[in-house]
This record gives structure tokens, C-alpha cells and sequence, in this order.
């Protein structure tokens, strides 16, 4: 086995539903989609291009003003034509050259501003994903199309485009010079032409295939680091660190050799192209030595077909360049457009109803619900909470506590039964309607880059300084958020890195009071806290409950017992319900579960 094959087998190297098709041709529709980036910006795109037009022709007028000026000096030996042409030459030189300065100019604005809107999409696509599409993506390959990817698109955008239009005009316009000054000669360039076809074409698949490959593993390189740095405890607490760096190398071999493969083929076919003027050379002194010693040809002919060779053939080599960032930028374009097309698994209808200020009845009727087709997680669960009301769900690990709250969440929904709030489907529901009066507290929290203050206004951005420290001390524990270093100032750091996990969780508690919500999901929410923590808060916790319908997952039974309803899962299905003394009293699982925590097992 190769290095490379070896690598691409690693564990970390490839999941299944990551192989992309490899031998999908490159389109024009694919290159309109990326010229629509550009309509918003018509009048630039428009100028720019008539001044890479005006540039390629002007480079083709410097070489025959400059033949022409050398053959009439030769000819007439007048230093005052000499000069009026040098003065012309050096005019038209000049203006060339500010025509590259504008044409780069406008052609690095129109790069950055196609970036700054493909990267505005993406991130208002990824907004409005649901959860499952979460569920199946990796972070990296998401970095990867906001970053390289993107990049390419700039590059094919702000170089590629306009470079290689002033490389065909400055051709075109060399070559039309060279048919009228003598047509014979011009046969040579187009002998040359089907080579240079030949070529292109022989190294077009190769270069497809080596770019979509090196693009593919750097997006598997990202993926990995990102999935590194979040699970970096977990790899230190299992003495990973050899293991993880032994797989890691592997993929960085594999990215290796596939830029090895596309330098490869750049290493072979630019000299190729290279090879084209030098053939073309090679002719014209045969040729023409022939034509002036037979024909009588003037040899200044020659002079000039020498100085508009260089003109036709220059850009050939750049234009080969240009034609592998081409590449590029086609794969990471098809790449960014596969994220953009991807359409979330459902979403609001157009008549979403939006329910005013929510009463929280949530009512089951035959629900189910799988993660994946054919392997359901919930079986037929029928519940109803009244208003006000608090449901605990209680049951091993995968009995389906949390597949329950993400539903009445409506982070998925239901793939049988009905779901309703208030007497509305949940599938005519408006989404954001129904969570700008939910309050959510996880197991895990998130916390944003920023201060403890910043995230606890993200429940109500506009909330005023008071407010957020009357939800603190509602819940008993602004006291504790004040002692950290900066008070509410204290910046959380990344992922809330800076703060222990009870403190996270404070800061959500505090989060889900100062949202107001009226109905309230508490996963595991205590969790993280500590048991004397955990007694302060309880008392209000009780307060933040009170008046909202809220549904409590837990392991710690200690903080269900005063429900209003008690619901026991297992295996997908609600196996017991009552209130905590009811369902003591019955003496069947969930009593058995009362008891092995009180003997804290």
C-alpha cells in the first residue's frame, strides 16, 4: 500500500458521506452562477472590463509601434521622425501602464466584495439549517468553504477573469497585426494553434481531478483540527496526544500528495506551453530567411513579426497559469454552491402562524420520530401539560428524554403523530415566533466570545444593566457573578472557557430569566452546579417556574419531585406517568430508579 492510500485509511482521513464525486465536468452555468455575484456591481464589472479590453490591445500597439518605429528610422534616417515616434511610443507605454493600475484596482475591489457577499450567504444559509444538517456536517468542512474555498472563488473572480481576457486580446490583437503585415508568416502562428489545443486538452481531466483532490483534503485537514481543538480534554485525558498526532500526520501526507500531483502537472504543463514560442521562433527564422532570400522579403518584416511573437506568445504561458487557478476556483465554487444548495430539511410554511402571547398547553398525540429512516428513537408518545404546568422526564440514557424537548423546541419534527402548542400544529407554527417565548437551559451551554453581561442579553439584547442584574438576583446568584474577577464585565472567553461549568451554567440560568419565556426546558440543567450551588438555586428555580409551563430532564431526582407530572421513558416510549409520590406508591421503575439514586448509585 502507498503512502497515500495508507493515509487516505486512516480512521480521521475520510467518512463515507464525505466522498464527493470526483468526475463531475466543469460547466458554464457554474461560471454564470459566480457572474451573478458580480450584477450588483455592473458599472465596475463593466468599466473593468472595457479597460482589460483597452490593455490587451494596447500591448499589441506598443510591439508594432515599436517595429514600425525601428523600421522607419532604418529607412528614412530622420532624427525628428525618431523622435515624434519615440515621444508616441513612450505615450502609448504610459497609458498602459495606468490602465494596469486601474484594471487591478477594480479588479481586486470586485474580488473582495463577490467574496464578502458569497460569505454573507453562506452564513445566511447556515442560520436556517436545521438541526439535523448540524448533526451530519462536520465543523471543518464548513471553515473550509468559508475560507479556501471562498478564496478560490476571489481568485477566479479578481485574476483569473479579467487576466486571461487581456491575454486573449493582447493575441487577438497581435495576431491581427501579424495578418496584415504579411499573412504568410502568420501561417506559422496558426500551425502552432492546434498544439497548444492539443495540450490543453490532454491536461484539462488531469487538472479537474488534482484540484478537486487538493481542495477535498485540505477540507479534511480543517475538519480534523477543528474536531482536535474541541475534544483537546478529552484527548489529554485519555493520553491521545501520539495516537491523534500519528493519524494527524497521515492526512497532512495525504493533502501533501496532492499538491505534489497538481505541482506535478503545472511543473509539466507550463514548459510545454513555454515550448510554443520557441517552436514559433524556430519556424520564423526558417521561414523568413527563405522568404527574403527567394521572395525578396524585406528583413524588417521579420523585425517586426519578432517583436509581435513576443506579444502572442507572452501571455500563452500566463494564460496556462491563469488556466489552473481556473481550476481551482471551479472547485471550490462547485464546493461553496453544493453548501448554498443545500435546502434544510423543512422549514416554516409560508402562512406560519404566529400565536401571540402563548398560554404553553403542549399536547402529544402519537408522536414519533427518527434520527435516520427506518431506526426510530420515539414510539407513539402520547402527552398533554396544561398550561403552567411542569413535566419531568426522567429515564436511562437514550430513552428519548431529549429527542422529546427537541421537538417541542422544534428543533426537528415529528415524523408521525401530532405535535401542538395552544392548539396550533407545531408544523404551521412560526419557528422564531415560538422561540422568542422559550427559554432553553442544556447540560452543555454555549457561551459566546464576549462578556458575562453580553451573554446573558443574547435572551433580550436591548435589556438594561438593571435588568439583567434583577434577573441575576431573582435567581440568588448575582452575589456569585459579581465575584469573578470582572464582575459582569469579565470576558468568558471562547466557548466560555474562562468560567467553570456551574458558573456557565449561572449564566444561562440568568439567560432563561431575562428572556421571560413562557415555556421553559431545563436539560440536565443542574447538572454542572454543585449540590450547595444547587440549594440555593433550587429555591429559584422554583421561582423561575412558577407561572410557565416547563419541562425538566434529569438525573438528579431530587429536583423533580414537586412536578406536576412525571413522565418515565424507555426505550422510546413513556412506560410510566403520575406525580412523584404516585409513582412511588406504584412501585415499578421509576420508584427503583428513586431508590438507587438515594443509595447513590
Amino acid at each position: 500500500m502507498t503512502r497515500r492510500s495508507a493515509s487516505v485509511g486512516s480512521m480521521l482521513a475520510i467518512r463515507a458521506d464525505e466522498i464527493e464525486d470526483q468526475k463531475r465536468p466543469l460547466s458554464l452555468a457554474l461560471v454564470r452562477r459566480i457572474w451573478t455575484y458580480t450584477r450588483p456591481y455592473r458599472r465596475s464589472r463593466n468599466v473593468l472590463t472595457v479597460i482589460a479590453v483597452l490593455r490587451s490591445f494596447q500591448l499589441a500597439g506598443v510591439a508594432a509601434l515599436l517595429g514600425w518605429v525601428i523600421d522607419d528610422t532604418m529607412t528614412h534616417q530622420d532624427p525628428i521622425r525618431l523622435l515624434w515616434g519615440t515621444l508616441a511610443f513612450l505615450a502609448l507605454v504610459v497609458a498602459t501602464d495606468l490602465m494596469m493600475y486601474w484594471r487591478s484596482l477594480l479588479a481586486l475591489r470586485l474580488g473582495e466584495v463577490v467574496v464578502h457577499d458569497l460569505r454573507r450567504d453562506i452564513y445566511q444559509g447556515l442560520q436556517v439549517q436545521t438541526m439535523s444538517f448540524y448533526d451530519r456536517t462536520r465543523l471543518g468542512r464548513i471553515i473550509s468553504r468559508m475560507t479556501s474555498d471562498a478564496e478560490a472563488v476571489r481568485v477566479g473572480v479578481q485574476d483569473v477573469l479579467f487576466v486571461s481576457l487581456v491575454g486573449l486580446g493582447q493575441m487577438v490583437g497581435a495576431a491581427l497585426f501579424m495578418a496584415l503585415i504579411d499573412w504568410r508568416l502568420f501561417l506559422l502562428v496558426l500551425g502552432i494553434s492546434p498544439l497548444v489545443w492539443l495540450i490543453n486538452t490532454l491536461f484539462h481531466a488531469r487538472f479537474s481531478a488534482a484540484f478537486r483532490n487538493q481542495q477535498e483534503s485540505f477540507s479534511r485537514v480543517t475538519a480534523v483540527i477543528a474536531e482536535s481543538v474541541n475534544g483537546i480534554r478529552v484527548t489529554q485525558g485519555f493520553a491521545r496526544q501520539a495516537e491523534n498526532a500519528r493519524q494527524f500526520a497521515a492526512l497532512v501526507d495525504d493533502h501533501a500528495w496532492y499538491n505534489l500531483v497538481a505541482a506535478r502537472l503545472r511543473g509539466i504543463f507550463l514548459p510545454l506551453l513555454d515550448l510554443n514560442n520557441q517552436l514559433f521562433l524556430a519556424g520564423l527564422l526558417l521561414v523568413g530567411h527563405h522568404l527574403v532570400a527567394v521572395h525578396g522579403m524585406d528583413v524588417d518584416v521579420i523585425v517586426r513579426f519578432f517583436f509581435l511573437a513576443g506579444v502572442f506568445f507572452g501571455p500563452i504561458r500566463n494564460l496556462g497559469t491563469q488556466y489552473a487557478q481556473a481550476l481551482t476556483a471551479m472547485a471550490g465554487a462547485e464546493r461553496v454552491f453544493a453548501l448554498l444548495d443545500q435546502t434544510p430539511t423543512w422549514a416554516d410554511p409560508p402562512a406560519a402562524v404566529d400565536p401571540g402571547v402563548l398560554q404553553g398547553r403542549v399536547e402529544m398525540q402519537g408522536v414519533s420520530f427518527a434520527y435516520l429512516p427506518g431506526r426510530p428513537v420515539l414510539h407513539a408518545v402520547d402527552l398533554l401539560v396544561e398550561p403552567g404546568q411542569c413535566c419531568a422526564l426522567v429515564g436511562a440514557t437514550g430513552s428519548g428524554k431529549s429527542t422529546i424537548i427537541n421537538l417541542i423546541a422544534k428543533f426537528h419534527l415529528p415524523t408521525a403523530g401530532r405535535l401542538t402548542i395552544d392548539g396550533h400544529d407545531i408544523l404551521d407554527l412560526s419557528g422564531s415566533a415560538l422561540h422568542r417565548q422559550m427559554g432553553i437551559v442544556l447540560q452543555v451551554n454555549f457561551l459566546f466570545t464576549g462578556t458575562v453581561l453580553d451573554n446573558i442579553r443574547i435572551a433580550r439584547p436591548q435589556a438594561s444593566l438593571a435588568e439583567v442584574q434583577e434577573a441575576a438576583r431573582r435567581l440568588d446568584c448575582l452575589d456569585l457573578l459579581e465575584t469573578l474577577p470582572d464582575g459582569l464585565l469579565t470576558q468568558v472567553g471562547e466557548g466560555g472557557t474562562s468560567l467553570s461549568m456551574g458558573q456557565r451554567q449561572l449564566v444561562c440560568f440568568c439567560r432563561a430569566m431575562l428572556a421571560d419565556p413562557r415555556i421553559l426546558i431545563l436539560d440536565e440543567a443542574t447538572s454542572a452546579v454543585d449540590t450547595i450551588t444547587e440549594a440555593r438555586i433550587q429555591r429559584a428555580l422554583e421561582r423561575l417556574l412558577q407561572g410557565r409551563t416547563s419541562f425538566v430532564v434529569a438525573h438528579r431526582l431530587s429536583t423533580i419531585r414537586h412536578a406536576d407530572q412525571v413522565l418515565m421513558l424507555g426505550d422510546g416510549q413513556i412506560i410510566e406517568r403520575g406525580t412523584h409520590r404516585e409513582l412511588l406508591a406504584a412501585n415499578g421503575a421509576y420508584a427503583a430508579a428513586y431508590r438507587r439514586f438515594l443509595k447513590g448509585i
